[in-house]
């Protein structure tokens, strides 16, 4: 299953940016090609200093933690397609709660935080991770291996789900009122999660979930989508040359950053 990650990342990323440029919610800020080439170079970058660093080891220690029959999964006894499921919904569960606490520990906001400094939600915002908030995130999820323990074959089916998850509710796609309505019943969506990114902290301090809604609303972070404060998006700092590979590269080590770390740090509108 993890030769397939790769095709279906690019075949989601090219099918929803072709969405957003018949369908687009919002008029285009700046030039796509420059917002495609700055966000495509983060994805290649991340990818090859990753990979280097990161996928022996974690493919290492999924295996080992499966043969070892470690973990809740087969605990319970959850494997084939029911396990699967059941890891893409538990996992999703321990991922939003990463996403919280990414936005509340003042360590974690300053790589997340360049994540947020996009002024103009779309597809490519998916590609737009600090390195530095990856490789942290790849001791935590050692950890949620340990807990839970998928097999490799559910860890990946996880991480497609998210990657296109990810893609969708970041497209800027102008669905009608009726449809999103139905799908934020089940799944975040793209005025759900735009909503995420505003400058208001109603809204930027909640919706952290990544597929599943019900996380939100389960754990009392869900508010409602307000077109109003959606006109707005991105940080109200940062925002100077942010689509620089060089400044997304060096955000979290700046001066700026040394004294924002209180996570605290939106406008109060």
């Amino acid at each position: 299953m993890d030769d397939l990650k790769l095709p279906l990342f690019l075949g989601g990323f090219a099918l929803f940016f072709l969405i957003e440029s018949l369908a687009a919610k919002r008029p285009w800020q700046e030039p796509r090609g420059q917002r495609l080439r700055m966000h495509a170079s983060v994805a290649v970058f991340n990818t090859v200093v990753l990979k280097v660093i990161i996928l022996a080891p974690f493919l290492y220690w999924t295996e080992y933690i499966a043969e070892q029959g470690w973990g809740l999964a087969p605990m319970l006894g959850y494997s084939g397609v029911g396990g699967i499921v059941a890891t893409i919904i538990v996992l999703d569960m321990f991922d939003y709660w990463w996403h919280r606490f990414n936005h509340r520990v003042g360590l974690l906001w300053r790589f997340h935080k360049v994540h947020h400094v996009d002024t103009h939600v779309d597809v490519t915002t998916a590609l737009r991770f600090h390195p530095g908030e990856l490789f942290i995130s790849f001791f935590v999820k050692l950890v949620w291996i340990a807990a839970w323990g998928p097999s490799l074959a559910a860890f990946v089916a996880f991480e497609i789900s998210v990657s296109l998850a990810s893609q969708f509710h970041h497209s800027n796609i102008d669905f009608p009122d009726r449809w999103e309505r139905i799908l934020r019943l089940f799944i975040v969506t793209p005025r759900f999660h735009t909503s995420h990114h505003t400058v208001s902290r109603r809204t930027g301090d909640a919706n952290f979930a990544t597929i599943f809604i019900i996380w939100d609303r389960l754990f009392g972070t869900y508010k409602e989508p307000d077109e109003d404060e959606m006109r707005e998006l991105g940080l109200t700092e940062g925002r100077d040359d942010y689509l620089s590979f060089a400044t997304w590269l060096a955000e979290p080590f700046t001066q700026r950053n040394h004294n924002q770390d209180d996570p605290e740090r939106r406008s109060a509108t």
